[in-house]
């Protein structure tokens, strides 16, 4: 067998390293060896931007997503859509017309004589009560009710027309002009 000494590198003048940066390759770097760590540091320098640039877009699906679509989409226009009202015709005032009426009053009878009156005092037929028959249900209390007609005011025995004590209900007819005295009666309703 025949021992065969294993190839020695070839020498070769020093040049500039990995992207010129002036680091000496030596003469015991052989070629090949250069050229892979070029490879794999060019790869590993395209693996490091990739990452960040990763990185920096967020971890996201969605946001990946929308980033596409924003992308493939474009700029959206925007429409912008002015419309013009109508004046509406504004309403004719109300006009209100006011008017004071003064109601005139009702004729009124002056107030005559009464067609009711007390059991108790002394009226004028025609001036204080009507003339006409009246009706009582009799006397105010146990005494008796009085009652009297007279030609005047005077009082005097001579001037009584009639005269009754009632102990239950009567009936007395009076005539204009003459004067009418009761006592202890109940009201007087003037019946005709």
């Amino acid at each position: 067998m025949t021992f065969h000494p294993p190839p020695q590198p070839e020498h070769r003048p020093q040049s500039t390293g990995p992207f010129g940066l002036g680091a000496p390759t030596g003469p015991a770097q052989p070629a090949r060896g250069r050229r892979r760590w070029l490879e794999y540091g060019a790869v590993a320098m395209v693996s490091l931007l990739v990452g960040a640039g990763i990185g920096a877009g967020g971890n996201s699906a969605e946001a990946g997503k929308a980033t596409a679509a924003d992308t493939k989409a474009g700029p959206r226009p925007t429409v912008t859509v002015t419309e013009t009202a109508e004046a509406e015709a504004e309403p004719a005032p109300t006009v209100t017309e006011t008017e004071t009426v003064t109601a005139k009053p009702k004729k009124t009878r002056k107030p005559g004589p009464a067609t009711s009156f007390s059991g108790e005092g002394e009226y004028v037929v025609g001036e204080d009560i009507k003339a006409g028959t009246y009706k009582t249900a009799g006397p105010e209390g146990g005494f008796g009710c009085y009652w009297e007609r007279a030609k005047d005011a005077s009082g005097e025995f001579t001037s009584i027309i009639a005269n009754n004590n009632l102990n239950g209900p009567g009936r007395v007819t009076l005539s204009s002009g003459e004067y009418f005295k009761t006592n202890r009666c109940q009201t007087w309703q003037k019946v005709g």
